[in-house]
């Protein structure tokens, strides 16, 4: 146990360490000093008649400052990223009629993030085919009916006199009402504890 507490300690002081570099490498006094030691560099250039050793000294340090700055860098990035998902996370699971699969979307697969898309697509595409105000949510499903049974789909060609250039309706008699799956109560009540 006492290995892991050594860890545990060894990860504080980096945090620590890598916001404090974050906030003093943003800042304008760094990037000011590290221009004067650029400018400096430039200037010695001729009292060192520009040799391989003058070169070796900026190239070396530039090399080792950005080496270690790409740990530093991402070290924020993703503590930043995190506070934003569970602030978002949060957001989510507080808005009735939010989505709750959208809780920790981050950690689903390439393909699985595609196929979720893809269903955001067909909202929007069917956002427009409602009338205003319709409850729409990621979990509805655009192909059924109130019914629950899949909606005839018009053949290629048909109803194109409904729609104008962009897939939208002309009047209120032409929307169709779009069909919602509201989550269940007793599930988002579980997901609270």
């Amino acid at each position: 146990m006492p290995r892991m507490k050594d860890d545990f300690a060894l990860e504080e002081v980096f945090a620590k360490l890598a916001g404090k570099i974050s906030q003093a490498t943003g800042s304008f006094w760094t990037f000011s000093a590290a221009l004067l030691i650029v400018l400096v560099w430039a200037a010695t250039g001729p009292l060192f008649h520009y040799s391989e050793t003058w070169q070796l000294v900026i190239n070396t340090g530039t090399t080792i400052i950005t080496f270690l700055m790409v740990f530093v860098i991402q070290h924020a990035q993703n503590k930043d990223m995190r506070a934003v998902q569970l602030k978002l996370n949060e957001l989510i699971a507080a808005v009735e009629g939010a989505s709750n699969r959208l809780i920790d979307v981050e950690d689903l697969t390439d393909h699985e993030l595609d196929h979720l898309y893809t269903r955001f697509q067909t909202l929007a595409k069917t956002a427009q085919k409602v009338s205003h105000g319709a409850k729409l949510s990621v979990d509805s499903d655009p192909d059924s009916r109130r019914d629950g049974r899949p909606e005839a789909q018009p053949a290629p060609g048909a109803g194109d006199e409904r729609a104008n250039d962009h897939g939208h309706a002309h009047g209120e008699r032409d929307k169709r009402p779009v069909v919602s799956k509201p989550e269940s109560k007793a599930h988002a009540k579980k997901s609270d504890h």
